[in-house]
């Protein structure tokens, strides 16, 4: 039986939200290389958008990590990674949103000039956007997400879920290009992010990367 593939590269934020997903369930898979810069036609048909992740299982094919995750819980139903409380489900899904869109569009170009600039197409990062980032544009995503973290398993309702999934996976960006939340000013989100990190799901995938990214 052929496995399900997932086409993308690991240092995608969604990609890796998928493959968080995946090792939380037990669920096996073959990472087929596709870069998200410049696509093939070929890649289209299977993902019109030209955005990686893209599941694939056989005939069916499903892109967008968010829409993937969903399917997912439904197949594979345990363990649970959406809470089964309405209002529950309803935060962990703007958690996901938020991560996917405010905290990445904070911390990604911080990413793309230290990793993607700097070591895989060999061009000197512009720092000076770096500092634009990291002085105005991430603290006020830090504040908020100060005040939302718990000392729990979760952010939501006190158990790991997407929305964890989704965060977590945009702080590893964030420390792959160097950099860690400053504990002194946010202490409960540093706490919770390395609480995070720590889970077997993130940690053999942020081993992974690093190790890729060491041998540029």
């Amino acid at each position: 039986m052929a496995k399900i593939q997932i086409h993308g590269v690991n240092a995608s934020p969604f990609v890796r939200k998928t493959r968080v997903v995946l090792a939380e369930k037990g669920i096996d898979y073959e990472l087929i290389p596709v870069m998200p810069i410049g696509v093939s036609d070929e890649y289209k048909k299977i993902s019109p958008l030209g955005k990686i992740p893209c599941y694939q299982d056989g005939d069916y094919v499903l892109p967008d990590s968010s829409c993937i995750i969903a399917y997912l819980e439904r197949i594979h139903p345990n363990p649970a990674i959406y809470p089964a409380d309405p209002k529950q489900f309803g935060r962990a899904l703007w958690y996901e949103e938020y991560g996917d869109t405010k905290a990445i569009e904070s911390i990604g170009p911080i990413f793309f000039q230290r990793v993607v600039r700097a070591k895989i197409m060999k061009e000197e990062p512009d720092e000076s956007l770096v500092n634009k980032h990291l002085t105005e544009l991430c603290p006020p995503v830090f504040d908020y997400l100060e005040g939302e973290v718990g000392d729990s398993d979760g952010i939501v309702g006190g158990r790991f879920s997407v929305a964890d999934v989704a965060l977590g996976s945009v702080f590893v960006n964030f420390q792959h290009a160097g950099e860690k939340v400053d504990a002194t000013r946010w202490p409960k989100l540093a706490a919770y992010v390395e609480h995070v990190h720590a889970r077997p799901s993130f940690k053999g995938i942020i081993e992974e990367e690093k190790a890729a990214f060491a041998s540029l």
